[in-house]
């Protein structure tokens, strides 16, 4: 038996919490001493345990009683439910730690700038220069020439939205201009992207398939980082929600998708991108 004060030490629930939640029935004590010292037992240990799992998640006491009162109660089960409750508070409040660490740094990821000309110019003529031969050739012959492929790529800087997008994942005009100009990208680098892009997603079907919630884990956590990389990127979280959130918006992306890994890739890829992010 275990006392009042030995109860509080243990859990770190205040003593007159603990009174509290005598007198309202929601944990009783084992048994009084002659004295009226409260005792609990180790079952009472566990129940305050769930109790205190619960009020986590920040459900009313008067509703966690009737929960727990209730005669097809599972305990199993609502740990179960408690556990993965828990885990998308965590990865919600390690996505706005994400977004405050961004804000430290200077990052604001509300604002919106228009890259001048000056700026889109260096960046055609960077990316230009450093792409593939056989890409670029490719590229030439869809668009009829060169000249109207670069007009076609200075639309996308006059796209609002998608420059709206790109300032969201670099936090500044100035660090997106400096990102894409630090990328000298050559074909062995890529075709290593490539493998280890396809890599992600074998292991998102895996879990997928087997219901391993560590291995997808693992597999968004490896997609950040390949991403961090391919785009120089200080943090990939505004554009993996961005890539989940055009995988259940874009039919087309979607089905692309699932027909180079399998069905339903795309949507459990977006399904998992908001749980590591805890956006569900």
């Amino acid at each position: 038996m275990k006392t009042v004060k030995e109860m509080s030490e243990i859990t770190g629930v205040s003593i007159r919490t603990l009174r509290y939640y005598d007198e309202i029935g929601l944990l009783k004590p084992t048994q009084l001493t002659e004295a009226g010292y409260r005792l609990y037992d180790n079952k009472s240990l566990e129940k305050l345990q769930q109790i205190m799992f619960f009020r986590e998640l920040e459900i009313p006491l008067t509703d966690i009683s009737k929960i727990m009162d209730n005669p097809d109660y599972d305990k199993e089960q609502a740990l179960l439910t408690q556990k993965s409750l828990l885990e998308s508070k965590r990865n919600r409040l390690n996505g706005i730690i994400e977004l405050i660490t961004d804000v430290m740094k200077g990052v604001n990821t509300m604002s919106f700038e228009a890259f001048s000309d000056n700026d889109v110019q260096k960046m055609l003529d960077h990316t230009l220069e450093n792409m593939s031969e056989e890409i670029l050739a490719e590229q030439v012959k869809k668009y009829g020439s060169l000249e109207k492929y670069r007009e076609y790529l200075t639309l996308g800087f006059q796209n609002e939205h998608a420059v709206a997008d790109v300032l969201k994942w670099y936090g500044s005009k100035e660090k997106a201009v400096e990102a894409v100009l630090q990328s000298i990208p050559n074909k062995e680098e890529q075709t290593q992207q490539q493998a280890k892009n396809v890599e992600n997603y074998k292991q998102l079907m895996q879990a997928k398939e087997t219901g391993n919630v560590a291995l997808e884990k693992e597999a968004i956590a490896n997609l950040s980082e390949l991403y961090k990389n391919m785009f120089n990127l200080d943090n990939a979280r505004a554009i993996l929600l961005d890539l989940a959130k055009e995988y259940t918006e874009y039919d087309k992306l979607a089905e692309a998708t699932d027909n180079q890994f399998g069905e339903g890739c795309a949507e459990y890829t977006a399904q998992a991108i908001y749980r590591y992010y805890g956006k569900l």
